[in-house]
């Protein structure tokens, strides 16, 4: 047989399409990976089908001589069965059982004591648990029930279609063919404010796809709709995108920690160095701590390990800290 490719998202799932095509197995043909696969950008742009060739492996030739070799044990001539007479059985003499054996047999024989002079015992069995009343379930059960039970997922409603020459509707095409693009049901409404700022609300996102780890997809997704809004465009537009009300969230969770590492550095008198943050989440640092008078923020370090410095100032003849990027 002749070598043929096949192909697929992966050298597995290639590997598997050419053996079901071909209806061998794997140790039946010889594998060479002709290219790996590549998932691309978010899994949608640039990627590639992996491609294997198959080659069937020759049979081994020794057939005949196993044909031989078991013909020649089959012409043998047959050894002599030798007939085998039984052992004489030999008799054993009668066993006596032993004292104790005959002294329970004697017991056995001997008429039962009545009923009265045997002690009652009655074995007590464990206690079943009871159901409350009105056959309703344990709240244990009930509770383990109904998570069992899928959720089902309200649909999702189209948002309002902003004018597409606007730079709100051109956010809102963006983020629906994007989104479209990776199979999710998404309603994306946009709204500007006094400013022109874009703001474009994602629902229908439960399971947080469009968010990732701490908010790092949802960031990449909104760099990448600011540039095709702002492409060919004199006057820049900020584009903000949120999902499921994650940047409200988030911000709430910002603040707090914002006051709790500022009362840590009062409390110490040391400075506190915070973990990496992006710009939004940085200026969401410095707007929370400005009500603070005996305290100052500043950022160092270089993009993407650019973190907030919360330092301790003396009210008499320190200078406060205008929370500078």
């Amino acid at each position: 047989m002749k070598s043929f490719e096949a192909t697929g998202r992966t050298v597995e799932e290639a590997i598997s399409a050419g053996l079901e095509s071909s209806g061998l197995s794997i140790g039946e043909v010889n594998v060479e990976i002709l290219e790996e696969g590549s998932k691309g950008l978010f899994g949608l742009f640039g990627s590639r089908m992996a491609r294997v060739r198959l080659t069937p492996r020759e049979e081994d030739k020794g057939g005949d001589t196993a044909d031989l070799f078991k013909d020649s044990l089959s012409k043998r001539p047959a050894a002599p069965r030798q007939e085998t007479q039984p052992a004489p059985r030999t008799q054993q003499p009668p066993r006596r059982e032993p004292a104790p054996a005959r002294q329970a047999a004697k017991e056995a024989a001997a008429p039962a004591k009545p009923a009265e002079e045997a002690p009652a015992t009655e074995e007590k069995k464990p206690a079943r648990a009871r159901r409350p009343r009105g056959g309703r379930k344990p709240a244990g059960e009930a509770r383990n029930e109904a998570a069992e039970k899928p959720r089902e997922r309200a649909p999702v409603v189209p948002a309002p279609q902003a004018d597409p020459a606007l730079p709100e509707g051109v956010a809102q095409q963006f983020v629906q063919e994007l989104t479209r693009l990776m199979g999710l049901d998404i309603s994306a409404a946009v709204s500007t404010d006094a400013e022109g700022h874009v703001f474009v609300q994602m629902d229908g996102d439960p399971q947080g796809i469009l968010i990732g780890r701490r908010g790092e997809t949802l960031d990449a997704l909104q760099y990448l709709t600011s540039l095709r809004v702002n492409r060919g465009r004199e006057d820049y537009v900020r584009v903000t995108l949120d999902s499921e009300g994650y940047r409200r969230k988030r911000e709430e969770a910002l603040v707090r920690l914002a006051n709790r590492m500022a009362n840590r550095a009062r409390k110490t008198g040391r400075r506190v160095s915070m973990e990496p943050m992006n710009p939004y989440e940085r200026r969401i640092f410095h707007s929370a701590l400005q009500a603070f008078p005996d305290v100052a923020t500043h950022s160092e370090g270089e993009e993407p390990n650019r973190h907030v410095i919360i330092t301790p100032v003396n009210p008499e003849g320190g200078a406060q800290g205008d929370g500078a990027e």
